[in-house]
């Protein structure tokens, strides 16, 4: 084989290399979008039990301001949560963990609160996944193979030709 045919394969393997990255990666964002979804509809089912919404809880202090006028010795500040509210946050709900099979009865606040964290974190690997395939796609793109009418290459070297001095 000659150096072109060599330097031609090494760039295909390349691209192949970095496309099959590319589809793993567009496959992972599927799976965590799937869990966002479940973690945000089972959150949602918790508001609504607990007849709350992300904005219907007041803030400590409005509630603290509301209940001020008549009061002897009571604390000065009362944690409010927001997806709790007035339900009884010690009410035992059943849970199923991520991963497994295995239900679990824990108090209404741990399971929000545990549901809370995980789509924190879900958001972040979603996000996170969405700039990794972002990047691979315009690295391929770059490349020529995808079926851009114009190469971002071509563009950029186009630009370069026309913004130099004459």
């Amino acid at each position: 084989m000659d150096d072109t045919m060599k330097q031609f394969q090494k760039s295909l393997i390349e691209v192949e290399n970095e496309a099959e990255n590319l589809l793993l990666a567009r496959h992972q964002l599927v799976e965590t979008d799937r869990l966002r979804n479940g973690n945000r509809e089972a959150l949602t089912a918790l508001r609504k039990r607990a007849r709350t919404t992300k904005t219907s809880v007041p803030l400590p202090f409005e509630s603290i301001m509301k209940e001020i006028e008549g009061l002897g010795s009571r604390p000065l500040v009362k944690e409010v949560c927001a997806t709790c509210g007035n339900h009884d946050s010690k009410e035992n709900t059943w849970m199923m963990f991520p991963g497994t099979d295995v239900f679990a009865r824990i108090p209404f606040h741990a399971v929000h609160t545990i549901l809370d964290k995980d789509q924190a974190q879900l958001d972040y690997e979603s996000k996170k996944l969405q700039s990794y395939v972002k990047e691979k796609s315009f690295f391929i793109s770059e490349k020529g193979v995808l079926a851009d009418k114009i190469s971002p290459g071509v563009l950029r070297s186009m630009v370069t030709l026309t913004d130099k001095p004459k």
